[in-house]
């Protein structure tokens, strides 16, 4: 009976995840497309491509999950962009590095410390499944697979060498 009723726990809740998450997202850019941050063109490394949409349907493109985190805890330091807190932030979407498929970077799935580096130095490639992100780990010395949450601005300012 307690087996039951954990399987039956554990089905709702994947299930309520899986709803949870929206399922259409879109990355087009073309090639003038610059990154917010380090205003680099995008379409040069589409496996790392991320972006913001604000709430008011502006779309800003980062070249990598970083790029993104980093514009995400100070958006503040970029002014030409109007933000002043993560509230004006409706979506985040990361390209999964395993599918090249646009997947929510608030239920992603981040390999810290791979070999695998961005055009932005040391970077978190993002994956919509655990097992991706655990394959990919094994096979590129990553040392942690973190998720949203568990990326701090802290971690970002490691990655970029400011501390």
């Amino acid at each position: 009976m307690k087996k039951l009723s954990l399987l039956i726990l554990s089905t709702c809740l994947f299930s309520t995840l899986n709803l949870s998450a929206k399922e259409d997202y879109s990355l087009k850019f073309d090639k003038d497309t610059r990154g917010v941050v380090r205003k680099m063109l995008v379409y040069k490394n589409p496996m790392w491509v991320s972006k913001i949409v604000t709430n008011d349907e502006r779309e800003l493109f980062f070249i990598s999950p970083k790029s993104m985190l980093e514009f995400y805890y100070k958006p503040k330091n970029w002014p030409e962009t109007k933000i002043n807190n993560s509230s004006e932030l409706k979506e985040l979407i990361v390209t999964d590095y395993t599918t090249g498929e646009a997947i929510d970077a608030k239920y992603a799935f981040y390999v810290y410390g791979s070999n695998k580096i961005s055009f932005a130095g040391d970077d978190l490639p993002a994956f919509k499944n655990i097992e991706n992100a655990k394959n990919f780990s094994k096979a590129n010395r990553g040392m942690r697979i973190l998720s949203f949450k568990e990326i701090s601005s802290g971690l970002i300012q490691l990655l970029n060498g400011d501390i």
